[in-house]
């Protein structure tokens, strides 16, 4: 199973499209924020994909919660942009609320800054920006074999 994610489109709903686009094979997206609407232009224009998202700290009139967990192939995923766990200062408050949550992933925005990285059990990523320039993605795989997680860049 394969799963696209975004973050931090800020209306740059091309680069998104282009994300989703290069990597059709991704049954799931996960947005984690700072682009509720280019979330809904997605999910007009992908309407068989399964989309989830998170509020970020510049998404305004959105129902969009600020956190989520879901469950994908036995793994438990929790999804959140950041803001509100200081992520731009550090990683210890948002890996303790996805433990809380006995969370395997954890997903996030916020700094634009792509990361992968495994922590005692728990699987850490952010995709960065995808309307940024150059914009960013990650990737998490799901096997049998295991987790795989990683960052890409979009390519002109």
């Amino acid at each position: 199973m394969r799963i696209l994610v975004l973050s931090d489109s800020h209306g740059n709903y091309y680069s998104a499209r282009r994300a989703l686009m290069a990597h059709s094979e991704a049954q799931v997206v996960v947005h984690c924020g700072d682009g509720a609407r280019d979330v809904e232009d997605l999910r007009c224009e992908f309407p068989q994909r399964m989309i989830v998202s998170v509020r970020g700290n510049c998404d305004f009139c959105t129902d969009c919660p600020d956190t989520q967990v879901i469950n994908i192939e036995g793994k438990r995923i929790f999804i959140a942009h950041g803001h509100n766990y200081g992520v731009k200062g550090g990683l210890y408050r948002l890996c303790c609320a996805a433990r809380e949550q006995q969370a395997d992933i954890v997903l996030f925005g916020h700094t634009h800054i792509p990361l992968s990285v495994y922590d005692e059990g728990l699987y850490i990523l952010n995709p960065g920006s995808v309307g940024g320039y150059p914009g960013s993605y990650g990737l998490v795989d799901i096997e049998e074999s295991g987790v795989v997680t990683n960052t890409a860049t979009l390519r002109d």
